[in-house]
């Protein structure tokens, strides 16, 4: 488990770069108004992910729960960051629905962070 919490929290600080870097782009590029919103996607969850690792490693809330939510969140925030970013630099996303899909997957993610903090720990 100590070996997934540390690729969980490797992964999030990728996107945490990914995340600024979008930023810088967003903010100096020409018609960049995709990127903005795949940056705050990546730097929100990024922090999410050290949130639900963390969470999981305390004892505060049922791990596996949390840790299935850290990788929703880590799989959601590429698909929705990674289809914006893609229509931005290629000129087409990664394939139909990638957005939605990662919208959902991010819904149903902090409903499970939600679920791990709510039920019982196991002793």
């Amino acid at each position: 488990m100590d070996r997934l919490r540390r690729v969980l929290i490797a992964l999030a600080g990728l996107m945490g770069a990914c995340g600024v870097a979008l930023a810088a782009l967003s903010a100096h590029g020409e018609d960049a108004a995709r990127l903005q919103p795949a940056s705050a996607m990546l730097l929100f969850h990024a922090s999410a992910v050290m949130g639900a690792v963390a969470l999981a490693a305390r004892g505060l809330a049922h791990a596996k729960i949390a840790i299935t939510a850290a990788a929703g969140f880590i799989v959601a925030a590429a698909l929705f960051s990674g289809d914006l970013s893609l229509r931005h630099f290629a000129g087409h996303g990664l394939f139909p629905f990638a957005p939605p899909i990662g919208g959902t997957l991010l819904i149903v993610s902090w409903l499970a962070l939600a679920l791990a903090a709510a039920w019982p720990r196991r002793a």
